[in-house]
């Protein structure tokens, strides 16, 4: 490294661990405020540890029903990415390899609903839940996304091309079907993107909230990010029992990514490639 370039690498550092910073301080206020004790959120500073840390904010969050809306949440995003997975891969599948008429204009069509905003599609999709009779059930909360997304069709389609035919014609000639071909041969070397996909099914499943929100209005059904949102305590919202539930509902998306983010980083860069 020459001497005039140490300058511009101090200064690029500094910006980073300056944004670092700024990025890791709500979560850390999130974990600080989470282990206060009753009336100490407003008698102490924000970033101001309680010692010992108190679970009283724990405990409160879970008599108020916490348990069945993480449940709740972990049911139904097994079922979203289970069928994101399937329907998805057999759809990416298709656009990457199965040639019919009118194939990649079919795609591009699909893929720009991605630039159409979930809110515009929120009540004509409340609407059709309604004429089913699917308001306040689990099929209506599921439904609309458990058959794959757009973005996720895209990478799956993009990894699937890197993919090199000959291994596919190989398995042919050996008398392997589509179905048995897509199985054998293209997912056990799809791996990263499966993981990928999975990864950002999970986290959008575990996060949503409106849809969830709108759908749902019993107790029994709703998820962990509207319980979070609407939990009160008996003298208004009660903060410390917020944060606490945010800090359980953060936890899985961060071990998620803490333990795949190589399979994410090499998936997102193989599929930008083609």
């Amino acid at each position: 490294m020459s001497r005039s370039s140490i300058p511009a690498s101090i200064a690029a550092y500094a910006i980073l661990v300056i944004g670092a910073v700024f990025a890791v301080f709500p979560y850390l206020i999130t974990v600080l405020t989470a282990f206060k004790g009753p009336g100490e959120l407003f008698a102490t500073l924000p970033w101001q540890p309680s010692w010992p840390p108190s679970l009283a904010a724990f405990d409160r969050l879970f008599e108020s029903g916490f348990g069945g809306y993480l449940l709740n949440t972990v049911v139904v995003t097994v079922i979203i990415v289970a069928g994101q997975l399937i329907f998805g891969t057999l759809a990416a599948y298709s656009f990457a390899r199965i040639a019919f008429p009118g194939r990649d204009v079919l795609f591009w069509i699909y893929l720009s609903t991605m630039m159409v905003p979930a809110v515009v599609t929120m009540i004509p999709l409340y609407l059709m839940m309604q004429r089913l009779g699917l308001i306040d059930s689990w099929a209506g909360l599921v439904l609309p996304t458990m058959f794959g997304t757009p973005y996720a069709i895209f990478l799956l389609r993009q990894f699937f091309r890197t993919i090199p035919a000959d291994l596919e014609d190989a398995a042919r000639i050996d008398g392997a079907g589509t179905v048995r071909t897509l199985v054998s041969i293209i997912l056990p070397l799809s791996k990263p993107i499966l993981v990928t996909v999975t990864t950002l099914a999970v986290v959008g499943s575990w996060n949503s909230f409106l849809w969830p929100l709108i759908i749902t209005s019993s107790q029994e059904k709703r998820l962990l990010s509207v319980g979070i949102a609407l939990f009160k305590g008996e003298v208004g919202v009660d903060y410390n029992a917020v944060m606490a539930g945010s800090l359980i509902a953060l936890a899985p998306l961060l071990i998620l990514f803490v333990f795949f983010q190589r399979f994410i980083v090499r998936s997102v860069a193989v599929t930008g490639l083609k």
